[in-house]
């Protein structure tokens, strides 16, 4: 039975602050800091997740006003290096004017509208339009119109590329289209570099970067990562060893914060019986489903057999669909962990689940030795002044619209974009920063692996395990974008507390669309 009411407004669960007073090392304030949104309910419209209108709006509202993270300045380390960021209908260019100068303009020729670039160069001498030719430098001055005295009434000093506003914040370029935006990206983003003090993203460099195609809205895939709410639901995988109903949720500004505790167990199995540890469990090919109990384990056959407490093995396919035996559901995505497409190499690992029961043991101390010592080898015995929590949890962030990186230690970054001008689909992008080594050339940026909407994550062995736990998350997501098509009630509604993320993220989308 999972856990439904309390009496009270948050889990019955050991508390996130609660766990802060039980770590082994020194807390930083900022991670005990309580600032949530007020109470909801937020109900959303429907329509706002398919409906070309609303997209078009998003477009003048937030694409074209918002600053926005458009790519790394280590994705065009060279003078003359570009890259080509879209988002919906626009194109923009941004380039390494000079050693550490950047400029961001609009993609498309001034004569007839000719896309300059299609994607990423590097070391260009400037941009030249491939329709007829007319030509700009690097700076954006034009550089050669093709028979000039053709066009008398043009300006060569007006009819040089319209620039992008742009800036940037640990390493990552923003650029905001609204040339009558006077806010600063420094103002926008307020108190978020306190928040990335110990391991701040002008330290780090990007060792992977995959995007995914989905057929789902990018706010239905952008919301689906910005809370811990469906771990007991999409994730039984990770329920041993995350409280998913313990996360912590705060909002600053323009930006929000989630902390969801590791190596404590979800507060959904509270009251379920204890069952016997799987002596011969595998991390990927043989595992105990922590609320059913049923075992799922990968057959000879390519099936999924799934033995129930009698003793009674059913099969099923990797997709969940009943072939024979007693057991006629299962649950899809425990199906595709274990019968699903497996990370090269992987298969024979076993799994580890901590006896909480262990007199003695503070998990949460135990499991963060590992990381304290990988990260004594880059930062020095700083790591003997750092929390347990700052190592192993997940903070994640949101940065209104559509950035967010992991903080502490963790090296995920991710971004949610539309797909071009479909309502219907858009790009989950995952991106790994690691520290850069001291003393040393900067690392090169790994170049962006594509995945197609019909490609397994597991394409993208570089994510590790997150692979895996991806195609638990987007399995859901082209059924939400149908599913809201055919609701009868008008709106979704979110959680209080434990949906405050993306709460918040409507909360300033709509005062975005409402700005004149």
């Amino acid at each position: 039975m999972t856990e439904l009411l309390t009496g009270t407004n948050r889990s019955a669960g050991v508390s996130y602050l609660e766990l802060l007073d039980q770590d082994s090392h020194p807390v930083r304030d900022v991670l005990r800091t309580e600032s949530p949104m007020e109470p909801g309910p937020t109900k959303v419209p429907v329509e706002r997740y398919f409906s070309k209108e609303f997209h078009d709006l998003e477009v003048e509202k937030v694409w074209k006003r918002c600053w926005q993270m458009a790519c790394h300045e280590d994705d065009i380390p060279d003078v003359g290096d570009y890259h080509v960021y879209d988002i919906a209908n626009l194109s923009f260019l941004i380039v390494r004017t000079a050693e550490d100068q950047f400029k961001a303009f609009w993609n498309a020729c001034l004569h007839r509208g000719r896309q300059l670039k299609e994607t990423h160069g590097k070391l260009a001498r400037g941009f030249r339009c491939p329709f007829h030719g007319w030509a700009w430098n690097l700076d954006g001055s034009v550089f050669q119109i093709p028979c000039q005295w053709d066009f008398p009434s043009v300006d060569l000093e007006e009819y040089k590329l319209p620039e992008v506003q742009l800036d940037h914040w640990g390493g990552f370029i923003f650029i905001n289209p609204d040339e009558n935006n006077t806010q600063p990206l420094s103002e926008f983003l307020g108190t978020l570099s306190d928040e990335f003090s110990l391991l701040p993203y002008e330290k780090r460099y990007k060792v992977a970067h995959v995007a995914k195609v989905l057929r789902c809205n990018w706010k239905v895939a952008q919301e689906a990562f910005s809370e811990a709410y469906h771990v007991v639901a999409t994730h039984p995988t990770i329920l041993e060893t995350i409280g998913d109903a313990n996360s912590k949720y705060d909002v600053f500004g323009n930006y929000s914060r989630a902390l969801s505790p590791q190596f404590t167990p979800s507060p959904h199995l509270a009251n379920m019986p204890e069952y016997e540890a799987l002596a011969d469990a595998k991390l990927y090919t043989k595992l105990r489903h922590p609320l059913s109990g049923h075992v799922y384990e990968r057959g000879e056959d390519g099936l999924v057999h799934i033995t129930n407490h009698d003793g009674e093995v059913s099969k099923f396919t990797a997709q969940a669909e009943w072939i024979e035996g007693p057991v006629r559901h299962a649950d899809p995505h425990m199906c595709d962990w274990i019968g699903g497409e497996l990370l090269p190499g992987s298969g024979e690992e076993p799994a580890f689940v901590p006896d909480y029961n262990e007199n003695g043991v503070n998990w949460r101390a135990k499991m963060a030795e590992g990381p304290r010592e990988q990260f004594r080898q880059v930062l020095g015995d700083v790591m003997d002044d750092v929390s347990d929590a700052e190592l192993i949890d997940s903070i994640y962030y949101t940065v209104f619209p559509n950035f967010h990186p992991w903080g502490s230690f963790n090296q995920i970054v991710y971004r949610f974009r539309p797909y071009g001008d479909n309502p219907d689909e858009c790009i989950h992008e995952c991106m790994y920063f690691a520290p850069a080594p001291e003393g040393e050339k900067r690392p090169p940026a790994a170049p962006i692996h594509w995945l197609g909407p019909d490609d397994d994550w597991t394409e993208a062995p570089e994510l590790g395990m997150l692979a895996k736990v991806f195609n638990q998350d987007v399995v859901n997501m082209p059924w939400v974008q149908k599913g809201l098509k055919t609701m009868k009630q008008p709106y979704v509604i979110f959680a209080d507390y434990g949906e405050t993320k993306p709460r918040h993220f409507h909360k300033l989308l709509n005062e975005w669309i409402e700005k004149p």
